[in-house]
């Protein structure tokens, strides 16, 4: 039998070599397939608990950032015109409801004033004198009319003994016209009487139709000059004052801004496919960029807006035309925020938020509304009390004016 030959030590050599390379080889190999399989292994973990994590904490979620904090904002109009003589606020102050805000001129008003309370006081004079004339005229025809009765007693008097020839035939005719004259006097004083009546009747000094009339225009007066003092309407931080002295306002024109901190909300604007599971109620959590993500507000929805964002715009759309392109409209979302967070971290309106809305619970119908007034109602009663003092003048100008105090 043949044998191979031995082989030389530099063959021998090579071959080991060779040998140990495949080894190398086939261990790295093997390195790599378990490398790949930890791979596969450790992204298929990650992707489950990544589809976990979003079915269980995110899927629920419906999220936007085009949201904003929302509030009242009370634009301040003067009520009459005038010039400003003084402004006793900045910009970021803090007013009461009822503070004095602006003082503009009131000499044009005080005028006014003074000749409305002059006015008054001449129509209760001449009211009384109405009155007074209706007692002089009843005298007046009182004291006729006795008299007609004397002259017709004389005149039958004055008959019957004409036929004893006691009583000429002249002075009877005289007496006859005289009767005439007394009867036509009775006539014209009693249209004179009945015509002094009509114009006091069932009604006093105080309520006469004329001195009411006087009293309007009083009281007009009166609010003009009070106006002239313009007041905060509410509470609140005052904004956008351009206002100086000299400048000229009207009622049309804004003066100032007064904004209150403690009632706002958030508008947040969702699309159209994602509003299907939001309903009033649903706890949102809020992340406003002033404060980053240090500070988390848990808000609460109140209601969907009657409309999408487009169809309160200034040109709202048409589609009629057809030039038509698809659009995802937005519908505003309202959404409240707590009063103890607000007191805790302050926002301003027009801030920008990051809200979430965690949709597992489904508290109300959507087109219920969980929206109410504040506590404090939307009131002012700063214009309520303008007129005052005006009825306690009116009162002591007709007082000091009439002649008799019934």
């Amino acid at each position: 039998m043949n044998s191979e030959p031995p082989l030389e030590a530099g063959q021998t050599s090579i071959r080991q070599k060779h040998s140990a390379s495949e080894r190398r080889h086939r261990h790295l190999q093997a390195r790599r397939k378990r490398r790949l399989w930890w791979v596969l292994l450790f992204a298929l973990s990650s992707f489950s608990t990544y589809a976990a994590y979003w079915y269980l904490s995110v899927s629920h979620l419906v999220m936007t950032n085009d949201a904003y904090v929302v509030g009242n904002i009370a634009p301040l109009k003067a009520q009459t015109n005038g010039t400003v003589a003084e402004v006793t606020v900045e910009n970021t102050q803090y007013v009461q409801q009822g503070d004095v805000l602006v003082r503009l001129d009131d000499l044009q008003t005080q005028v006014a004033l003074e000749q409305s309370k002059a006015k008054l006081a001449e129509t209760v004079r001449q009211v009384e004198t109405l009155f007074s004339q209706v007692e002089r005229l009843r005298q007046m025809l009182a004291a006729q009319r006795a008299v007609q009765e004397r002259v017709a007693r004389d005149l039958k008097r004055y008959r019957g003994a004409a036929g004893e020839g006691a009583v000429s035939h002249q002075q009877i005719e005289d007496t006859e016209f005289q009767l005439r004259e007394m009867e036509a006097g009775t006539l014209k004083l009693t249209a004179e009487l009945n015509g002094a009546i009509a114009l006091v009747q069932g009604t006093r000094v105080q309520d006469h139709p004329a001195v009411l009339q006087a009293a309007g225009r009083l009281k007009q007066a009166y609010l003009d000059q009070v106006r002239q003092t313009i007041k905060a309407p509410i509470s609140g931080f005052v904004a956008r004052r351009t206002l100086q002295p000299g400048d000229q306002v009207h009622p049309d024109v804004p003066l100032m801004a007064i904004i209150p901190l403690d009632y706002l909300w958030v508008e947040a604007n969702f699309l159209e496919n994602e509003l299907p599971r939001v309903r009033p109620g649903q706890p949102v959590n809020i992340r406003v960029d002033l404060y980053g993500n240090e500070v988390t507000y848990h808000g609460r929805v109140e209601g969907l807006t009657a409309g999408t964002g487009s169809v309160f715009g200034l040109l709202p759309p048409n589609n009629a035309t057809g030039n038509y392109i698809h659009i995802r409209e937005r519908v505003p979302v309202r959404i409240a925020l707590p009063a103890e967070e607000l007191k805790a971290h302050p926002l301003r309106p027009g801030l920008s938020v990051v809200a979430r809305i965690d949709t597992r619970h489904a508290e109300a119908p959507v087109l219920q509304t969980l929206a109410k007034v504040p506590i404090n109602g939307y009131v002012t009663e700063i214009y309520r009390r303008q007129l005052d003092g005006a009825d306690a003048m009116i009162e002591q100008i007709i007082r000091q004016n009439r002649w008799s105090r019934s």
